[in-house]
């Protein structure tokens, strides 16, 4: 499969979402669950094709991380609505994921086939799925953030939307940790050396950091709303790591650069 299978495929998957979202704000559970499955699905056939196709993983462009994170952030939220039976959760994930395929029907950002010798490496999957995983984990988070400081200024916080928070903290956190410690073992591997203070690797080590503060500051009992200003603020230095580097002026000395 090549990227022309995109233009079809991918307007059925932002159709389908699209759906779920409607269904999910009339509260018709099972279509919603049924759309969003199908928009997975669809999402999933196109990166298992793409991969067959290009005879490597698509994760090396921009265009094919977002394929990736299209598709966590649907799951992520999908799983999330079921276990919590939250509504806007299912809305919200199901809305981006289809802003996301979108953005890749305008600019896929295709690039050869082949692999540089800096990639063709066993870390280059986990390394890679683990960041965008986590990144789809920490979204659905922030949407709760944000969610939640409505329901604080309307003086009738969901106490158990916190436990939600955490819980899927500790989970992105938990991969974005994975995908930190797999790529100073690949650095390690490729370059001689665990770090090097590159623009990526930096601004990866601040985004932890401030999912580590929201851990303290939870556990510490601090103020509910200083801890969840601090989770949308962690999540634009996570858009920042993932896609604001490119455009930084350093960013052509990145080895983080592919293009």
């Amino acid at each position: 499969m090549t990227w022309a299978a995109f233009n079809w495929l991918a307007p059925l998957a932002i159709i389908c979402w699209l759906a779920a979202a409607v269904c999910a704000v009339r509260r018709a559970g099972r279509l919603a669950d049924l759309f969003t499955v199908s928009g997975l699905l669809l999402a999933a056939i196109f990166i298992g094709g793409l991969w067959l196709g290009l005879g490597r993983p698509p994760l090396r462009t921009m265009g094919e991380t977002r394929l990736w994170y299209s598709f966590f952030l649907s799951a992520a939220g999908f799983l999330a609505y079921k276990h919590w039976q939250y509504p806007w959760l299912l809305i919200f994930s199901s809305l981006l994921a289809a802003v996301f395929t979108g953005v890749n029907l305008l600019k896929p950002e295709i690039h050869s086939a082949a692999l540089m010798p800096a990639l063709q490496s066993y870390y280059f999957v986990p390394h890679v799925t683990a960041y965008i995983l986590s990144y789809s984990i920490l979204a659905v988070a922030t949407i709760a953030a944000v969610v939640q400081l409505k329901k604080l200024e309307r003086g009738r916080p969901d106490l158990k939307l916190y436990a939600f928070m955490d819980n899927v903290v500790y989970i992105g956190l938990g991969f974005l940790m994975l995908g930190l410690i797999t790529g100073a073992a690949w650095a390690k591997e490729a370059w001689g050396h665990y770090w090097s203070w590159d623009p990526k690797e930096t601004w990866a080590f601040i985004t932890a950091a401030a999912y580590l503060l929201y851990v303290h500051l939870r556990l510490r009992g601090a103020s509910p709303r200083l801890a969840l200003w601090v989770l949308p603020a962690a999540f634009i230095l996570l858009m920042i790591t993932w896609l604001g580097v490119s455009y930084l002026p350093t960013a052509p000395g990145s080895v983080h650069v592919y293009s």
